[in-house]
């Protein structure tokens, strides 16, 4: 009982964490077969234990929120301990900064491990092939995870056992999601002017015009600094884009006005699109950007009043700008370079979205079967 000293019991329905505990998960008993979180904060490491609350209550601990206990739930408090596996998290970041990935991708990774080790309830060294195993059979049959999510999960926790338990099994050899091949949904240059005039904010509309007019990942935009812009040879330098990788893309006159217009607005040294704070006036000062739910929020809610069906998102913009290039008749290697594909054949996806040459095409089909 040592590991629950730093924990006790006030009142029927309530418990009180004090001490080292570094974050909670818990499982509602009567979703046991879904394994869906009824409570979870931020991770940081910990070793854990387990304890079941059979009452309805409301679960208060230092420094995170109060979650309302609806349901018996079993709750895992992973709290500092010693040991090789006791600051699991940390390791994971470490491993992953060494191997030079990138910060979405050390997140997203971690979040793997963090999920496996909620789901068993221990750490992962303590973790067995054929556990693992019933795992990513359980997420993909039962949970029915997309390829896309497999994928992260996989890498992830691959990834982890590999390098940092060093795990020479046979699954990790084994595991592989395929990755699906869909078309993007595309805008018409009509739709794309909609959207970019129904913005409300200038913040808003000068980041969403930039996005789709240089071709930029959700990010990149984001992350543009005053020195990253070329006005005398009109080029944007993407910095430390997808793969790490810099380029160069075109800065249309437009964009360019409209970026100099919205800087003016704020005159931050550094940033063009600086975070601008509760009060909405921190920008001159700001040294961060402006967070992605930011810009995603303003966009669905900018589509909310336009007859658009289709699923637009932040990347929908570049998507659409790369099918718009080899409309207007811009070389498929050009392109490739402005988006920073290192493979043609990612860019070649864009083939099949472009009617250039479509209707052409129907025609000479429609004369042709006229004859049999």
């Amino acid at each position: 009982m040592d590991q629950f000293t730093e924990l006790f019991f006030k009142g029927e329905n309530s418990l009180f964490c004090r001490g080292d505990v570094q974050y909670i998960s818990g499982f509602s008993k009567s979703l046991a077969k879904e394994r869906k979180s009824v409570c979870s904060s931020k991770p940081l490491r910990g070793s854990q234990t387990t304890i079941l609350i059979n009452k309805i209550g409301k679960l208060h601990c230092p420094s995170f929120s109060s979650y309302r206990i609806w349901t018996p739930i079993q709750l895992t408090f992973h709290m500092k301990g010693d040991g090789m596996m006791s600051d699991y998290y940390q390791q994971s970041m470490r491993a992953l900064q060494l191997a030079g990935m990138s910060t979405s991708t050390q997140k997203n990774y971690t979040r793997a491990i963090r999920m496996l080790v909620d789901f068993f309830g221990k750490t992962p060294d303590e973790i067995t092939e054929q556990e693992l195993q019933d795992y990513f059979l359980h997420r993909k049959n039962v949970d029915q995870w997309s390829a896309a999510t497999m994928r992260i999960c996989y890498s992830g926790i691959k990834f982890f056992f590999i390098n940092v338990l060093q795990r020479d099994w046979h699954t990790l050899a084994l595991i592989n999601a395929k990755r699906e091949q869909r078309l993007p949904s595309v805008l018409s240059i009509n739709e794309v002017k909609s959207i970019l005039t129904a913005v409300r904010t200038p913040w808003n509309k000068a980041y969403l015009t930039t996005v789709y007019s240089c071709g930029l990942r959700l990010n990149e935009g984001l992350n543009l600094q005053v020195r990253d812009i070329d006005s005398q040879r009109m080029f944007i330098h993407v910095h430390r884009g997808k793969g790490a990788k810099d380029r160069y893309v075109p800065l249309p006159e437009k964009t360019l006005f409209i970026l100099r217009e919205y800087w003016a607005t704020h005159r931050n040294p550094k940033l063009i699109f600086p975070k601008l704070g509760r009060s909405g006036k921190e920008a001159s000062t700001a040294e961060e950007p402006m967070r992605s739910n930011s810009v995603r929020g303003a966009l669905r809610q900018t589509l909310t009043s336009l007859p658009i069906t289709k699923r637009v998102t932040i990347h929908t913009l570049r998507h659409s700008y790369a099918t718009h290039l080899l409309e207007a008749g811009v070389n498929i290697r050009r392109i490739q370079q402005y988006l920073g594909h290192s493979s043609l054949t990612t860019t070649m996806v864009y083939l099949h979205l472009t009617t250039q040459g479509h209707e052409h095409a129907c025609g000479l089909i429609n004369d042709l079967m006229k004859e049999v």
